[in-house]
């Protein structure tokens, strides 16, 4: 597997964390309507991470690869330990200009080497509708649907992702 010309992947530099930020509610936002309400979308973007929650994550190990297009970041992945020492891919966005190009694919097949080389037998995420396609196609398995509730602006939000996991060997 191999990126487009033009792209490139490499670790996060504490100066992508507003880019990353700018990303991922620009994906929600953006591709979410695709299989989301406007009312999820609108709570799903309004709950993540600042730029300084990208910062205290790295500085506190998790393993966040960064694509890039001359340079600027374009999409990326974010993986961290358990306590049971599996990897945890908590987050994977790319930027809606970007989709389609096999750049997460090229992102779950590092993150797979992240989570090996950090001893890990199994990686496992919280896929949205979105994403979904993109782990099957990496090789996860759908464990369960999590039907759950998230803060809106009018109270709690009805919303759902899939428990996906994958074996490392």
């Amino acid at each position: 597997m191999s990126l487009p010309e033009g792209y490139s992947i490499r670790l996060f530099l504490p100066g992508d964390a507003p880019a990353l930020t700018a990303i991922t509610v620009s994906a929600i936002r953006r591709i979410g309507l695709r299989h989301y309400s406007r009312e999820q979308v609108k709570a799903w973007a309004a709950r993540h991470p600042s730029p300084e929650r990208f910062v205290e994550r790295a500085e506190a190990g998790a393993v966040i690869l960064v694509a890039t297009a001359a340079a600027t970041p374009i999409a990326y992945a974010l993986i961290d330990e358990d306590e049971a020492g599996d990897a945890h891919l908590d987050m994977l966005y790319c930027h809606h200009h970007h989709t389609r190009q096999g750049i997460t694919d090229e992102l779950l097949a590092l993150a797979d080497e992240a989570a090996q080389a950090h001893g890990s037998r199994r990686i496992y995420t919280e896929a949205s509708e979105l994403a979904r396609p993109a782990f099957e196609r990496a090789g996860y398995q759908v464990r369960h649907r999590r039907d759950f509730e998230i803060d809106g602006e009018d109270g709690p939000v009805p919303i759902h992702n899939f428990a996906m996991e994958k074996h490392l060997d």
